[in-house]
């Protein structure tokens, strides 16, 4: 663990994989590109950055869990959502990451949205 803002740091690396849990929800897409471009310069060719989130489906409406915490990012951040598995996709992709997939999580609302650097 390293003390400081994950947006200031220096991570080191190379790492083989980079958890991100319950945290790009709280921050607005061009923040969350921005830290996934810094994970993806912190990992060694083929590492994994895997991303634990609460993801609503593109209606934005199901499963109610997911799509509800919207509203609690809404009522308790500057700019954070919810977000899509297209929009995390999206992020991903424009920090450099490719192989993008989504595994939910049996039992939970959340869903692991893993992509390889």
């Amino acid at each position: 663990m390293l003390p400081g803002s994950a947006f200031e740091v220096d991570f080191g690396g190379p790492y083989d994989a980079v958890l991100l849990t319950n945290f790009l929800h709280h921050f607005d897409p061009p923040a969350c590109v921005d830290l996934l471009r810094k994970v993806h310069g912190a990992l060694r060719p083929g590492g994994r950055a895997a991303t634990l989130e609460f993801v609503p489906n593109e209606d934005r409406v199901s499963p109610p869990m997911p799509a509800a915490f919207s509203m609690t990012m809404l009522t308790s951040t500057a700019a954070g959502d919810a977000y899509t598995l297209s929009e995390l996709t999206a992020m991903y992709h424009q920090a450099g990451f490719g192989g993008v997939t989504a595994h939910p999580i049996p039992m939970s609302p959340h869903t692991v949205v893993m992509g390889r650097a």
